[in-house]
């Protein structure tokens, strides 16, 4: 059964200090969620804060996009760590996010681990539980945005924490449900007509189609468009326009 709303979010506030990334203001009048980098991988104090208020003045939630500590490697390099280690460091994104929000009128909605850490949750019961009772130790009522079926979904609800099912809109698939790497061919999709309408056929019948030519069930939630794309303003509008043709609802889901 087709579903007739859909939450659309992003990665936002990935600069740092004088270098920006992404058109943060654009995607902000288009997607219903922000992920919203937390200085681990991107981000800095100035950017958090600005990128809280822009995102409140909107109307749209704000995530935690939490990820190892790695500004050099922009969080894309699996990092091997204890999971105290880890945990502290998801509540210190986390907690540093949630005085950023509540300072522009706001609050925190839910939490999504970026890059190496995100695919490394979906696979890793160690660091997926590390990041679950981080999250739990925080505010249990926080959603956690994760690949369906992953370990990263099978923690938080261990931990009592809602693990939310989320599909890429530009990124390549592998039949077992994982992410093409960006290392490898197909793993990116940058022409916005075609993710749109992949998008739309996702939302519609629950399902991807994958590099090799399977149909996977997602059913998700959330889409992502990856904020730091080159056309990801250009994809996120032309998501916008075939869902709402569709007659499919783009509102957060948290």
């Amino acid at each position: 059964m087709a579903s007739s709303r859909i939450d659309l979010n992003a990665d936002l506030g990935e600069g740092f200090g004088r270098w920006t990334l992404g058109d943060d203001e654009a995607l902000l009048g288009v997607i219903s969620s922000a992920n919203i980098a937390c200085g681990f991988h991107a981000g800095d104090p100035s950017i958090m804060r600005r990128t809280c208020e822009l995102a409140v003045q909107r109307g749209v939630a704000i995530g935690a996009q939490v990820g190892y500590r790695d500004l050099a490697g922009f969080g894309r390099r699996r990092i091997d760590m204890a999971a105290d280690e880890l945990s502290a460091d998801i509540v210190y994104q986390l907690g540093a996010l949630q005085a950023f929000a509540a300072a522009a009128g706001g609050r925190v909605r839910y939490v999504k681990p970026h890059g190496a850490l995100y695919n490394t949750a979906a696979t890793d019961p160690v660091q997926a539980g590390a990041i679950a009772a981080a999250v739990a130790s925080v505010d249990a009522g926080l959603p956690i945005l994760t690949l369906p079926d992953s370990a990263l979904a099978a923690a938080a609800t261990a931990a009592g924490v809602r693990p939310v099912s989320e599909a890429f809109a530009d990124r390549g698939y592998r039949s077992d449900g994982t992410l093409v790497p960006r290392s490898e061919p197909q793993a990116l999709i940058s022409d916005p007509d075609e993710v749109a309408a992949r998008t739309l056929d996702l939302v519609q019948t629950g399902t991807v189609v994958s590099i090799e030519g399977v149909r996977i069930p997602i059913r998700p939630d959330s889409i992502c468009v990856h904020g730091d794309s080159p056309h990801a303003v250009e994809i996120a509008t032309a998501i916008r326009r075939v869902l709402a043709a569709a007659g499919i609802e783009v509102t957060a889901f948290s």
